[in-house]
């Protein structure tokens, strides 16, 4: 399972959790009903946003669930899911993505992907894939070639990206895929005026997408000399903060301007578990709208030295006002935990590697189907989801599960308390 809003379960109350689940259960049987057993892998938490998006306008609907039988990762418990349109797109978006990523791995030749019949055999199933998420599209209304030619654009932009080229360029084809797909959901559901406003928040979730996957590869990319937004361009981790902390300002108040039969989950998804995860990329706790804009390293070493500041709004977002405020400058040398800058591990003031010091060494990605297949593992053996520590499938990274060593006091139910000057 994969994704960028990965919520607690045990921070959702157990309406919104059994929603939630019904979102997510949903997106995985639309995928073996229109696609196969295989398309299942594709199953992810973004994916089902557009899900969510599609049902908060319209209510839920004796149409829009049904009762799903038994399944292993429900424990053998049958469970209502949603289905109908909003799933399907859901389906198909998540389809044409994983496609996308497939050729990508094929084209980088990773792992078990170098080998001419695997490789092979990937581009057969990106290829069906591409073709049944655009089927599936032109069912819905949605043409999925714009998925598809922001995908190839994006090469392009970054075989041309470098030192000084700016970071919104880069992530501007994500932004322009997943506003299309959020502006698609106000068309399902018979609500043409959020289109615009939907457009907005999805095209700001693109963009946060995409920087907190640069945050969090940074450490992994650099090691294996591979390709980063944030070091091709040389953007900063406080540039990259900032821009984070802006995009969430903007989905809220891009938010607050569509009309919504029922946005409970959508308000946790997208304004209190999106900001979780970004104080996860960045290994912070903060409320970006409190005290400035302030925000903290966890942790025994505290946080680095100096400060930096805020440098106003950021361009092409209408809704978010920027602002100055001191934020923590987790780039360079004022890194912790980075390899090589000061305080860290193998550079001035850090431990030397006979004591535990120098870089870390990252595992060697898998490639698709080996991460595939270390999904399903984890999936049904609900690690995902429980486990202190377990290996990323395709990232080899260290992750925690999702339910693990939660707040569960820190839900949704008193929004004053955490975002007092949004008002959400």
């Amino acid at each position: 399972m994969f994704g960028i809003v990965r919520p607690c379960t045990h921070r959702l109350t157990d309406g919104l959790k059994t929603e939630w689940m019904a979102h997510l259960c949903g997106l995985c049987l639309a995928l073996r009903a229109d696609h196969g057993q295989l398309a299942r892998v594709v199953t992810n938490y973004d994916g089902l946003i557009v899900s969510v998006l599609t049902e908060a306008q319209t209510g839920v609907t004796a149409a829009g669930r049904r009762t799903a039988g038994p399944c292993a990762l429900r424990a053998m418990r049958t469970a209502p899911v949603a289905q109908g349109e909003g799933a399907r797109l859901a389906a198909a978006v998540s389809l044409v993505l994983a496609s996308a990523k497939v050729r990508d791995h094929v084209a980088d030749r990773d792992g078990l992907l170098a080998r001419k019949p695997v490789a092979a055999a990937a581009r057969r199933v990106a290829r069906s894939w591409d073709k049944a998420g655009a089927r599936t599209g032109r069912a819905l209304g949605f043409d999925t070639a714009v998925l598809v030619d922001a995908v190839d654009r994006q090469t392009g932009i970054e075989t041309l990206a470098g030192l000084g080229t700016p970071l919104l360029t880069v992530t501007e084809p994500t932004e322009t895929a997943t506003a299309a797909a959020f502006a698609h959901t106000a068309v399902l559901a018979g609500r043409p005026e959020n289109a615009a406003p939907l457009a907005e928040a999805g095209r700001l979730f693109g963009r946060l997408a995409h920087l907190l996957d640069a945050v969090e590869d940074q450490p992994a990319d650099a090691e294996a000399g591979a390709w980063n937004p944030l070091t091709a361009t040389g953007t900063s981790r406080e540039e990259a903060r900032r821009l984070a902390d802006d995009a969430l300002h903007g989905i809220r108040l891009a938010l607050r301007d569509a009309d919504f039969a029922d946005d409970k989950l959508v308000h946790v998804l997208l304004a209190h578990e999106l900001r979780s995860s970004v104080d996860r990329a960045f290994g912070t706790t903060s409320c970006s709208h409190g005290a400035g804009g302030r925000y903290e390293a966890q942790g025994q070493y505290g946080p680095p030295p100096g400060q930096g500041q805020g440098q106003g709004p950021v361009p092409g977002n209408p809704y978010a006002g920027g602002g100055s405020g001191p934020y923590n400058p987790y780039g360079g040398g004022g890194n912790p935990f980075g390899g090589g800058g000061a305080g860290g591990p193998g550079g001035p003031g850090g431990l030397p590697p006979q004591f535990g010091g120098g870089a870390p060494q990252a595992p060697k990605p898998r490639g698709f189907l080996a991460g595939c297949a270390a999904f399903t593992w984890l999936f049904c053996t609900c690690q995902i989801c429980c486990a202190k520590e377990y290996e990323g499938p395709w990232s080899r990274k260290k992750r925690e599960g999702c339910c693990r060593d939660c707040n569960c006091d820190s839900g949704c139910g008193n929004c004053d308390c955490c975002c007092p000057c949004d008002g959400c």
